[in-house]
């Protein structure tokens, strides 16, 4: 009985993950936005203020966020 609960809580935990097909330059935004359940326009509009209004701190997350996220699987 404790496996299945166990499997069925893993099933529905949600990646992190960059997106392969929501991306306008490394898909950061797109793959967090999937996992929040937001439009990914909202994050790059966030992010964009980020950067501006923060002295490029939005740039350097972007980057970070760009080099350790993994890419999501491949859909087939």
């Amino acid at each position: 009985m404790t496996n299945n609960v166990l499997n069925d809580a893993t099933a529905q935990v949600k990646k992190l993950r960059r997106s392969r097909s929501d991306k306008m330059l490394a898909g950061v935004c797109g793959g967090a936005a999937k996992m929040i359940g937001v439009d990914a326009a909202i994050l790059r509009i966030i992010l964009v203020a980020a950067t501006l209004l923060g002295f490029g701190t939005g740039a350097l997350l972007y980057v970070a966020a760009w080099i350790l996220m993994p890419e999501e699987d491949a859909a087939i």
